[in-house]
């Protein structure tokens, strides 16, 4: 028997769970990986009233979450033990591989009968693998990457694309409405993934071509306040560019979305592309400029420090 979400006015669930025989009854949504997207995600599961059972390698980023509510785990194995759906934020393919211990005789255990669903950014090939491994296991596999920065997961505003079999991807749902503005189904595994990197391609080139803009107005001695208040008076106008021309005006690259995660995620749509025989000349410069500013110390900073990037090679 698989795992099935009820869905009820404060969202508690009751997960019975089996591969041919009946195991307990598991209460607990797991959520393993409290970084920067992480931690916000798994406060507004708390907030919305889903028991939730927390892990995080650095123990610390945990506390929030206990404070809120929820309860912390003593490790990866504890988590599935208690939890019939575990949602993985980790920050690439090797934390994954390790909190499943996939490759180890632990990887059946933890996996059969749960709902793994993986909502962190891998290769497509990687969470392919992965799908086929689970599922191999007696578990279910969902693909959820999320568009959206620190702020819209703190807001609960990020949007999900979700791949897999049509009865995980239908129980998974409503667990992510706490988290997510809207949530769109993509297909089979891994059509979740390369969707997000389309949109993901979209932002790179986005926020990189808006850091050029201003420094271009910036080096011509123009007001930079005058062209943020042109951009957000005409059709160019996004919510990418109002969250970002702030940070570029005030050189304030405090991080939403870091550089170096940027970095990452282009190298991954770049292999896509390239695994597809694709050209993506834009990327590609994009590619070079964000290598570039955490090559000079800034991967901890925001995307909108490419800016550094450009200034830099204006002083060549």
């Amino acid at each position: 028997m698989t795992a099935v979400i009820v869905a009820g006015p404060r969202r508690r669930q009751r997960l019975r769970l089996g591969t041919g025989r009946e195991r307990q009854d598991m209460t607990y949504v797991g959520f393993l990986g409290l970084g920067l997207m992480g931690q916000p995600m798994a406060l507004n599961l708390t907030r919305a009233a889903t028991p939730l059972l927390v892990w995080n390698r650095t123990p610390g980023r945990c506390e929030p979450l206990r404070a809120a509510g929820a309860e912390v785990a003593a490790s990866p194995a504890e988590v599935f033990e208690r939890a019939g759906t575990v949602i993985l934020m980790l920050a690439d393919e090797t934390a994954v591989d390790t909190v499943l211990g996939r490759g180890t005789p632990d990887f059946a255990a933890r996996v059969a009968g749960r709902t793994v669903v993986h909502m962190g950014t891998t290769a497509p090939e990687h969470s392919g693998g992965l799908r086929d491994d689970i599922l191999d296991a007696g578990g279910r596999y969902v693909e959820a990457p999320v568009s959206g920065s620190r702020v819209p997961a703190e807001r609960g505003e990020l949007v999900a694309m979700l791949a897999g079999d049509d009865d995980a991807v239908a129980d998974v749902r409503p667990l992510l409405a706490p988290l997510c503005r809207e949530t769109f189904v993509c297909g089979p595994v891994p059509g979740a993934l390369l969707m997000k990197f389309s949109v993901n391609l979209f932002l790179i080139t986005l926020v990189t071509g808006l850091a050029e803009a201003f420094h271009f107005a910036d080096r011509h001695g123009l007001d930079r306040n005058l062209l943020r208040d042109v951009l957000d008076a005409g059709p160019m106008a996004s919510a990418v560019s109002r969250g970002k021309a702030p940070k570029l005006l005030a050189r304030d690259f405090t991080v939403q979305a870091a550089a170096a995660d940027v970095l990452k995620n282009n190298r991954l749509i770049a292999r896509a592309a390239r695994t597809a025989g694709l050209a993506s000349p834009l990327l590609d410069v994009c590619h070079s400029l964000y290598a570039e500013t955490v090559e000079q110390g800034h991967g901890d900073e925001d995307m909108a420090a490419v800016l550094r990037a450009l200034e830099t090679r204006t002083r060549g």
